[in-house]
């Protein structure tokens, strides 16, 4: 069951939060839904280099608060401010309601798996080879952190006549796991030959039972033993190894002494 449902879904209210949070009566939810989809539609369009990863929309008190989270703050802001001031605009005539607009940075781009995702499509609409654009992904996630990284792509790869599907993954992905982190994003590549869809997984940990985002730690085989240290506080210098060698060069000062 955890291969094929969304990972998200399947941890809400577990370790994972809703990216919508208002409460609506049955008479209003389609609506606000269909506010959602719009804002969210738009902001996909408007923010296309922006790099973001996710938006969290809520809903205080006739009011709308967007949280977009991204690893270039600067571009979504724009100078002085601008940008910012034209989302807001365009997002309140969307809403109905006055809004609100925060931006949060994303400190890992290389660990975030929508942002992972977005960047394999670009990557894949230049034409360059998925095998490449997947690995190299990859080793930038293991490399900051990541406890495992799951890649699939699907379509006409290499612009082959028949679709196929190849995925690769390196470390641990529990899709099981209830308490595992698994961060999930998808995105979709539009090339020549039609449409490629990517999915990445990517395990951060285990979170507490609290709730808390898991804290990744040097494994233990990682960390080196200290060697011995001098009296003056330098490090020892390296045995010589005691052997045939070792003796004929410890006995030709004796005998030239003898001479």
């Amino acid at each position: 069951m955890g291969q094929k449902i969304h990972p998200t879904g399947f941890r809400l209210a577990v370790t994972r939060n809703w990216a919508s949070r208002w409460y609506a009566g049955n008479g209003n939810f389609a609506d606000m839904l269909n506010e959602d989809l719009k804002a969210r539609t738009y902001l996909k369009t408007k923010l296309k280099n922006a790099s973001v990863g996710r938006i969290v929309i809520e809903r205080p008190a006739k009011n709308a608060r967007f949280t977009i989270y991204s690893s270039r703050p600067g571009v979504v802001i724009g100078k002085k401010g601008e940008d910012i001031e034209v989302l807001k605009s365009a997002l309140g005539k969307i809403m109905g309601v006055p809004v609100h607009v925060n931006i949060e940075e994303i400190r890992k781009p290389e660990i975030d798996s929508q942002l992972i995702a977005d960047s394999i499509a670009q990557q894949l609409e230049k034409r360059i080879m998925f095998r490449r654009a997947m690995k190299r992904a990859m080793q930038n996630a293991m490399r900051l952190g990541a406890l495992g990284i799951k890649i699939m792509s699907s379509g006409r790869l290499n612009g082959i006549e028949i679709a196929r599907t190849e995925w690769y993954r390196e470390g641990r992905v529990p899709l099981h796991t209830l308490r595992a982190d698994i961060d999930y994003g998808t995105s979709e590549a539009s090339t020549t030959y039609g449409i490629i869809g990517v999915k990445v997984w990517v395990y951060k940990g285990d979170r507490s039972a609290t709730g808390e985002a898991p804290v990744i730690d040097t494994p233990p085989d990682e960390k080196k033993p200290r060697g011995p240290r001098r009296e003056d506080g330098k490090p020892a210098g390296r045995p010589r190894p005691a052997g045939a060698g070792g003796a004929r060069r410890a006995a030709k000062p004796a005998e030239k002494a003898g001479e």
